[in-house]
């Protein structure tokens, strides 16, 4: 028998026991796991963590523990520059994968020009086929479904309300913002409408008076300067004040 001691840095401790909170933790074990299994047995999703350390060196999530390890665990998305010794992966893509539960963020997000599928008829394994097939951070409230072996970029969203999500978005990804140029359904990219070929389907006031009408490059609907689109602006106008705070 062997056991080694965790820590558990920042955001990290929002996953453990409140009792096992900003302090060490000694386990024992039968044999020399892999450090990835006790770290998700102690409740931390591994593409949470975004580097390892024991005893001061960085390893990878395949290391074999041994008796006496230290282990440090800090978050992916934390304020630091492991290197390319420290990194568990590929430096995260700016496009998403939201799963059933986050279709009022997914409208969010691509208001802001954020690159955002979104899947409400995938089981687990589809969704994390598909976050790696399209090179997406798969987003969700299911802690469960972080700990499935493929999945690469991961995260779990602490909020609950949408808005507040928004917020946790920016600040964990800094994703690059565009607002006004996805459709809100469907995440094509929108490009200017052909009025010729687009009128008919225009009430009569947006035919005589929209300065500018786009549709989406893939679903082909349309789009143009409404009343509700002052709302839209103080919305995104509130985002990007996050951004920048």
């Amino acid at each position: 028998m062997i056991s080694a001691t965790f820590r558990f840095y920042a955001g990290l401790n929002d996953f453990l026991p409140e009792a096992c909170r900003q302090h060490a933790q000694r386990r024992s074990f039968n044999d020399r796991p892999a450090v990835k299994d006790p770290i998700e047995a102690l409740g931390v999703p591994h593409p949470e963590v975004g580097r390892v350390v024991v005893d001061g060196r960085a390893v990878g999530l395949d290391y074999r523990l041994e008796d006496g390890d230290r282990v440090a665990v800090y978050p992916e998305f934390a304020a630091l520059d492991p290197g390319d010794e420290g990194r568990l992966r590929p430096p995260p893509p700016d496009a998403f994968l939201l799963d059933v539960h986050l279709g009022a963020l997914a409208r969010r997000l691509r208001l802001l020009g954020i690159d955002t599928a979104y899947a409400n008829d995938l089981d687990d394994p589809q969704l994390v086929e598909r976050a790696q097939d399209q090179a997406r951070i798969l987003l969700t409230r299911d802690r469960k479904l972080l700990c499935h072996g493929a999945l690469i970029h991961g995260a779990w969203l602490r909020a609950t309300d949408p808005e507040l999500q928004v917020a946790e978005v920016l600040g964990r990804f800094s994703p690059p913002l565009e607002p006004f140029s996805r459709c809100l359904s469907c995440n094509g990219r929108l490009i200017e409408a052909d009025m010729a070929h687009v009128a008919k389907r225009l009430p009569d006031h947006v035919r005589r008076t929209a300065p500018r009408v786009v549709c989406c490059s893939l679903c082909d609907q349309l789009y143009w300067p409404g009343s509700h689109h002052t709302r839209l602006r103080a919305r995104v106008a509130r985002y990007l004040a996050w951004r920048s705070a």
